[in-house]
């Protein structure tokens, strides 16, 4: 059966740890409610962590697959990339209503505004997300609750930073003939002009109006990650972003 267990790591950091029959696994810290670890069936790591990653709060840790909320990037007037990735979450004791993860090694966890949050951003929430994990798959849904007496707007983003061998050997599938910014040309807009997207240096780029599905192909590794998402029609704000470099 899938299973579910919760640790107290030396580092300070709760973190849940997802199996499956399969053999692989997930590691989800409470702390910015981020998956800081995938392994396939082979116990092959499939996350990319930084080694300059500093896990003490109230950094935030740079790798996996880190929450962005309420506000992506500098698209906002609240914090860089939102603080939702640098408080502690709980696990969800009462979740909303989902489709049935039957065969699936899963966790609801929810970040409820706070008196320091409605400080930096007067926007009373609740923000839930389930992460589930079976063979060969990782989900991850987010929902939004607006608890404030207001409408409200922000943006949202799930940082997905995936381990692959040396850049030359990676190549990016279903991005053809899409505008995207060059956050290395002062956001300057391009049309993708090529069948694939490969790399030779620093890529930061941010894909609008991206599909449903998108190929990730590692030559070396012989892997292809697939990345979809779903339920999200307002299509012309969601974008995907790339950054190769050093982090």
């Amino acid at each position: 059966m899938p299973l579910m267990n919760v640790f107290h790591d030396g580092d300070g950091f709760p973190r849940i740890v997802l199996a499956d029959p399969s053999g692989s696994s997930a590691e989800v810290l409470l702390y910015g409610g981020q998956v800081v670890s995938w392994k396939n069936e082979r116990r092959e790591e499939l996350l990319f962590m930084s080694s300059k990653a500093i896990w003490k709060p109230p950094k935030a840790i740079r790798g996996g697959l880190p929450v962005f909320f309420p506000q992506f990037g500098n698209l906002g007037t609240s914090e860089r990339n939102g603080f939702a990735r640098n408080r502690f979450w709980t696990i969800d004791s009462d979740p909303s209503p989902l489709p049935p993860s039957n065969n699936h090694s899963s966790v609801d966890l929810l970040l409820k505004s706070t008196d320091e949050d409605l400080k930096i951003w007067p926007r009373s929430f609740e923000l839930r997300l389930r992460v589930s994990l079976s063979a060969g798959k990782l989900t991850l849904i987010p929902r939004v609750r607006n608890t404030d007496t207001k409408p409200f707007s922000f943006t949202f983003a799930l940082r997905n930073y995936l381990s692959v061998s040396d850049i030359s050997e990676v190549r990016v599938e279903g991005l053809e003939t899409l505008d995207y910014l060059d956050n290395l040309m002062r956001r300057e807009r391009f049309t993708e002009q090529a069948d694939a997207i490969t790399f030779d240096g620093e890529v930061d780029r941010i894909y609008l109006s991206s599909p449903q599905k998108i190929a990730i192909i590692d030559h070396e590794k012989k892997r292809t990650f697939v990345l979809r998402k779903d339920g999200m029609p307002d299509a012309g704000n969601f974008e995907t972003s790339f950054h190769f470099g050093g982090i």
